[in-house]
């Protein structure tokens, strides 16, 4: 089975680039620049971010289901220069070499099942959760420090 992930929409971060740093404390948001080159993995271009590059650290809201007890947020990085990721049938270089923790939902947004992979077995676990016919969509996050990467959907 044939999966995509997406990154997110850089339009809906653009303006928050132009907030100085106050305003962005205000919104619990904060400007940082990438000093390290694999320690900013940004949730636009699913990519890591460039040494020197500026990112925002925000709050974001990826599960959204108002009904659902696992309705969730977390932090994440977005790059102001990033363009919005498409990746099928291949891991985004975010997820690449990561222990990461994958949660399936199904349509109401409830958990069907959860695993944590590495590697390779990374894409052996998203085809078995997608494989099930109660399985809407996959949540992958970061497994040690527990930040929401990117969503993964059939194709």
């Amino acid at each position: 089975m044939t999966f995509q992930m997406r990154g997110l929409e850089a339009a809906a971060f653009a303006p928050l680039f132009e907030l100085d740093d106050r305003d962005l404390h205000a919104i619990g948001a904060k400007r940082v620049y990438a000093d390290e080159a694999d320690a900013y993995p940004c949730r636009i271009s699913l990519a890591r971010a460039r040494l020197g590059e500026e990112l925002l650290l925000l709050n974001y809201e990826h599960q959204r289901t108002a009904s659902s007890p696992y309705r969730a947020s977390g932090p994440i990085f977005v790059s102001r220069s990033a363009s919005t990721g498409h990746y099928r049938g291949e891991l985004a270089p975010i997820l690449r070499d990561r222990l990461l923790s994958l949660r399936a939902y199904d349509a109401a947004a409830m958990i069907v099942d959860a695993d944590v992979a590495e590697g390779d077995a990374v894409l052996g676990l998203i085809e078995r959760f997608l494989a099930e016919p109660q399985v809407a969509y996959v949540d992958a996050h970061f497994a040690r420090r527990g930040c929401y990467a990117v969503r993964i959907e059939r194709a």
